[in-house]
């Protein structure tokens, strides 16, 4: 065959067309698994975050399942549903059904004899997606812990959000004012008062990334207020 005809020069690229495709699909097969478990041990680790437990990929296992005692699926008006699981739910997923086909999922850390309840939350930065997990007491009012991700934010501005120091700000800040109204935590620009109850202070030169995790914070939080409140009522009851 004439190795400078075009007709070879087709059939060659067709053949290693192939050949590349093959081998990065057997590839991608051999390496789904592993990427799969190293997804659930960041999502383990982030969870943990949120209670305010540092901890190594390594060991992200085994803290979840000594540390995470329950976890539970509810619909659209706080109803608990069997037969899923919460921890592989996708809360961007369920964000894009309808309303009444969505279903949130929550974490249960008990310590010293009372629940924590952890819940995912997602929304959108400046240059991308911001997502984490805040997690609230069992007065279902005052936040826990929080801790907040990104893909693409401004390094050292938006990207700021996934640093302790904004991340702590959240604890101890309640959810409801004092007549019993959600309010959620307003990330404010310039510094917000130290005595609020329901505010923190923005990131300078990140107006937009701030704004992004005050806006995530409330649009979340409140698929969750139903479950929150029929707990709430149930304290008072007991």
């Amino acid at each position: 065959m004439n190795t400078n005809s075009n007709s070879y020069i087709i059939l060659y690229s067709s053949a290693m067309v192939v050949i590349v495709a093959s081998i990065l699909s057997f590839a991608a097969m051999e390496l789904q698994p592993l990427q799969e478990k190293n997804q659930n041990l960041e999502k383990k680790q982030s969870i943990l975050r949120a209670i305010n437990i540092d901890t190594t990929r390594d060991a992200a296992d085994e803290l979840y399942n000594r540390y995470i005692s329950n976890t539970i699926v509810i619909d659209n008006e706080g109803n608990e549903k069997e037969g899923l699981n919460a921890f592989d739910i996708d809360i961007a997923e369920e964000l894009d059904k309808s309303p009444e086909s969505r279903n949130f999922p929550l974490y249960i850390y008990e310590h010293e004899g009372r629940k924590t309840i952890i819940i995912p939350v997602r929304g959108k930065g400046l240059w991308g997606p911001i997502w984490g997990y805040v997690s609230v007491e069992d007065d279902f009012n005052t936040i826990y812990g929080a801790t907040f991700s990104h893909d693409s934010e401004t390094p050292g501005l938006g990207a700021e959000i996934a640093t302790k120091k904004f991340q702590n700000q959240f604890i101890g800040k309640k959810l409801f004012n004092e007549e019993g109204e959600f309010v959620s935590v307003e990330v404010k620009k310039g510094e917000a008062d130290p005595q609020a109850s329901h505010e923190v202070d923005g990131i300078s030169g990140g107006t937009i990334t701030s704004n992004g995790v005050e806006d995530m914070l409330k649009d979340n939080i409140k698929y969750y207020l139903p479950y929150f409140n029929e707990h709430k009522k149930n304290n008072k009851s007991s």
